[in-house]
């Protein structure tokens, strides 16, 4: 097992986020990955379990900044906005500014293998460590990292609101086109870190390819390639 998780570096770490942790078990759980524990080790050692609680809190925290910030609109806008700030591109983009890959407890296996600039990785252990944050301090602590995060992603994007999939789904309907179809062309990595890579097809055009850490998150991209490519969004579109 490999990271940088003595008191110096944690120091330095609680001090980026903004929490000093009452039990720092807490915050190295949130930072170790499952392929770091040994063969005997409960699985509840990992990030997963913060991770799913941190994905929650998450959640509730920006609904409700985003109900605040946006009084007027209506359900759909503030679900596409909540959508793209909740994503694993968002999460993973926070986790490099705050150098969470540094900080990783992996497996030599996933280090060696770049574990530590892996977008899934960076994006889990963002949410695991809004959930150490949780159960460390309650609700206040974790909604201030969250707000002094995400604050600004969310008042200042000018993109489209919607979603990839959806987008295109009716930029084809729009033409008279059937519904784009999504294949999986590729698998990589192991079962607790895969890598898909889909291609989108729709009728007379062709195919795009995206990849990421689930089907989802590959489907988006490739629907995103998609309408990058034909002028529908522009390069910085998302």
């Amino acid at each position: 097992m490999t990271g940088a998780d003595n008191d110096a570096d944690l120091a330095a770490l609680e001090a980026a986020l903004g929490h000093r942790f009452t039990d720092r078990d807490l915050l190295i759980r949130a930072l170790t990955h499952r392929s770091a524990l040994g063969p005997h080790d409960p699985p509840e050692d990992s990030y997963q379990i913060l991770e799913f609680l941190g994905d929650r809190v998450l959640a509730l925290t920006i609904a409700d900044a985003l109900i605040a910030a946006f009084p007027e609109a209506e359900e759909g806008e503030l679900a596409q906005r909540l959508n793209r700030l909740v994503q694993a591109r968002t999460c993973a983009e926070i986790a490099r500014e705050l150098d969470l890959g540094r900080h990783l407890r992996l497996g030599e296996g996933e280090v060696q293998s770049g574990g530590r600039r892996k977008a899934a990785i960076l994006g889990d252990v963002c949410e695991a460590i809004i959930g150490a944050i949780y159960r460390d301090g309650g609700l206040m602590p974790a909604r201030a990292f969250i707000e002094a995060r995400w604050r600004a992603r969310m008042l200042d994007h000018d993109g489209p609101l919607r979603d990839a999939k959806t987008t295109l789904q009716e930029w084809a309907q729009g033409r008279g086109l059937a519904a784009p179809d999504y294949d999986v062309i590729a698998r990589t990595g192991p079962d607790h870190a895969p890598e898909f890579t889909i291609a989108v097809h729709v009728e007379g055009y062709d195919r795009a390819n995206g990849a990421g850490g689930s089907k989802r998150s590959a489907e988006q991209a490739a629907a995103g390639a998609f309408l990058r490519r034909e002028g529908v969004w522009d390069d910085d579109d998302d």
